[in-house]
């Protein structure tokens, strides 16, 4: 079984701590490989240097895997150190090319400090996913959020919501949900993918009246995939989809805005969502949170999230075969 990597993220955040409480978590479970600076990890850590993937089932089970990388200088928990940063970007850059090799089952990314990545490395992307998506040359990535018995698509994301009108085409929504289908098809064992779509207005529009998106934009998409097979049901008053009984009868929902997606699945799921990269040819997820820098060092972090990223990384792997 090859190993799940985890490339370190920002060193002064809850990173270090999570990917050691997972490991004591899935040490007997799956193997793993960490790539940052062993300096950083809690210490007490039991870890053990290793040359390669290869190495990471035998050391598993009594160390963390580590390819060892050094940062030059120590980790200050809730100071993030600029010089840091061309380290992290490596970390991430030789992990996704670890997966796209396919020499490990994928790539779990700990939390970054995009701020912190652009003053000491001039890091110009908007996070991982536009990162990874450039990496493995792909034009274009989807987001999903997963989580116990929910998952959750937002078609536009991180835009002011006065520019979701605008920015929701008929493209756009068209990709979005080709992405997503296949996506579930390929890394969720789904062989018909149940895919429910929201309206961006209250009620849907209700026909026109509270907004023309419904019947302009995303009816007219719905029409054309659903002409082709795939199963869609929509646009639908995004107030009545996410209650246990609705979300029984779709296998994710698509939202045409960030808060749309987020607010149900972190409601459903706070401690245990997973944020997944759809569309990438390698498996990549991550916990659904940040650094935590007021918790940073304290031993309060909870690594429930990146439990399930690893472990939704691996069952992703399956999938694929």
């Amino acid at each position: 079984m090859k190993p799940v990597v985890i490339s370190c993220g920002e060193p002064a955040g809850i990173g270090p701590e999570i990917a050691v409480s997972a490991w004591a978590a899935l040490r007997q479970e799956m193997p793993l490989l960490w790539i940052g600076d062993p300096a950083h990890l809690p210490e007490g850590t039991p870890w053990r240097a290793v040359e390669g993937p290869g190495e990471a089932a035998a050391v598993t089970p009594e160390a963390l895997p580590v390819l060892a990388r050094d940062f030059g200088t120590p980790r200050r928990p809730g100071h993030a150190d600029p010089a840091h940063a061309p380290k992290v970007i490596d970390a991430i850059r030789e992990g996704a090319a670890l997966a796209q090799a396919g020499e490990v089952a994928g790539l779990c990314t700990a939390p970054i400090n995009k701020a912190a990545l652009k003053a000491g490395a001039g890091f110009g992307f908007p996070g991982h996913t536009e990162y990874l998506a450039a990496l493995a040359g792909v034009e274009r990535v989807v987001m999903m959020l997963a989580g116990e018995g929910l998952r959750v698509v937002p078609v536009t994301i991180h835009i002011p919501l006065s520019e979701v009108p605008g920015t929701l085409t008929p493209e756009l929504l068209e990709e979005t949900l080709r992405i997503t289908h296949a996506a579930l098809m390929r890394d969720f064992g789904l062989p018909a993918p149940r895919i429910a779509v929201s309206g961006l207005n209250p009620h849907a529009g209700e026909e026109g009246q509270m907004g023309h998106e419904e019947t302009l934009v995303i009816t007219p998409v719905l029409e054309r995939l659903r002409a082709e097979g795939l199963t869609l049901t929509g646009p639908l008053p995004a107030d009545t989809m996410f209650h246990p009984a609705a979300r029984a009868r779709y296998d994710v929902a698509v939202c045409m805005y960030h808060d749309q997606a987020l607010v149900p699945i972190k409601t459903v799921d706070f401690a245990g969502g997973v944020n997944v990269t759809l569309g990438l040819p390698f498996v990549r997820t991550s916990p659904d949170h940040g650094t935590a820098y007021d918790i940073a060092g304290t031993g309060r972090a909870d690594a429930t999230s990146m439990i399930a990223a690893l472990r939704l990384a691996a069952t992703m792997a399956e999938a694929r075969g």
